[in-house]
């Protein structure tokens, strides 16, 4: 089967109950499917979008010259709720909308994916799960909450729990963004811009490294200084529902992969219990997701492999576009998961 279109499709779930108890009622997820899935079902590529993306942004990941290649995989693009696109604070049931969104974590997220992937397509393997930052998070999830359906891994720049200096980091945007008198607690009648502009430009510290300002590499962009690159990062966050970025900010502050009845807290025993196949690349620069992480994680991880990418450019490395080395470096470990 194959789908051909320019808008996702949307997977109805009914009303689902949430980790935490709450219930996100008409919950729909937004997909988008390239390529075939093959009669034994064994060609399945997951693709979960990353903070502030969607399945549009994920065609970056993979094309005909790629290690992921819709002419070989049935590849799936999967909104991560908060996104705008799946269901989200501006687009939810009226009991869930703006600031009555509830948290949604990544398990649920994952609970949730895994249904529109044996409901609607009726797979019982997935060939990979693969993707960058919050992506890369659920890859983790995916495999350690469903270690028998996933067979190889690779997430990039990302973490299967989120840090304490990560949270940090997200509690910095959140206190900008919410400090606009006009957010209102998330009951805003319109925009608020100032607190919009106030997270891009936090957030744009972190994305990149000290190596990457001091050595003007946002001339590599297009920018003649970082003030326009800021200016740019502005524009950007001003098209963003501020409920919606702090709905997906949520979900990441809550990533664990053991925060679950399945591992009851125990990180370890939750990395030891991924049977899939897993090389983890994070960049060495990365403000967020450092290697030490990864190298932790990969160490439990029974078939696990870290493997570092050594960039000024942080966390930003991944973005589709921003570094061919990168992505020379992603296909190939990539290929030798699922060549």
């Amino acid at each position: 089967m194959s789908v051909s279109q320019s808008e996702p499709s949307l997977f109805e779930l009914g009303d689902i109950k949430l980790q935490n108890g709450e219930t996100l009622y008409q919950a729909k997820l937004a997909y988008k499917t390239y390529g075939k899935l093959n009669t034994e079902k064994t060609n399945v590529v997951v693709l979960p979008t990353f903070y502030t993306g969607n399945h549009i942004r994920n065609e970056g990941f993979f094309g005909k010259d790629r290690a992921i290649n819709p002419d070989r995989h049935f590849v799936v693009s999967i909104n991560l709720f908060g996104n705008g696109i799946s269901t989200s604070p501006s687009n939810a049931d009226n009991r869930n909308s703006g600031s009555a969104f509830p948290l949604v974590t990544l398990y649920d997220n994952v609970f949730c994916q895994h249904r529109l992937l044996t409901e609607l397509f009726s797979i019982n393997k997935i060939a990979l799960v693969a993707g960058w930052s919050m992506a890369a998070c659920q890859a983790y999830q995916w495999a350690a909450q469903y270690p028998d359906l996933v067979e190889n891994i690779l997430p990039f720049c990302g973490s299967a729990k989120t840090s304490i200096h990560n949270i940090v980091f997200l509690e910095g945007v959140k206190a900008a963004l919410t400090a606009d008198q006009n957010f209102q607690q998330g009951n805003y009648t319109s925009p608020p811009e100032q607190g919009l502009r106030a997270f891009a430009r936090v957030y744009a510290g972190w994305a990149f490294s000290q190596t990457f300002y001091r050595q003007e590499l946002f001339k590599n962009l297009g920018f003649d200084s970082y003030e326009a690159l800021l200016q740019d990062w502005e524009e950007d966050h001003l098209t963003w529902d501020a409920n919606n970025l702090l709905a997906m900010l949520a979900t990441w502050h809550a990533g664990d992969i053991s925060a679950n009845t399945l591992y009851d807290h125990n990180f370890p025993q939750a990395l030891a219990a991924i049977k899939a196949n897993c090389i983890t690349i994070p960049c060495s620069d990365d403000l967020y997701f450092p290697p030490e992480d990864n190298e932790y994680e990969a160490s439990l991880i029974p078939n696990g492999e870290c493997r570092v990418f050594n960039s000024p450019w942080g966390h930003c490395v991944a973005s589709p576009g921003n570094n061919d080395q990168f992505q020379d470096f992603l296909d190939s470990a990539i290929g030798e998961l699922i060549g």
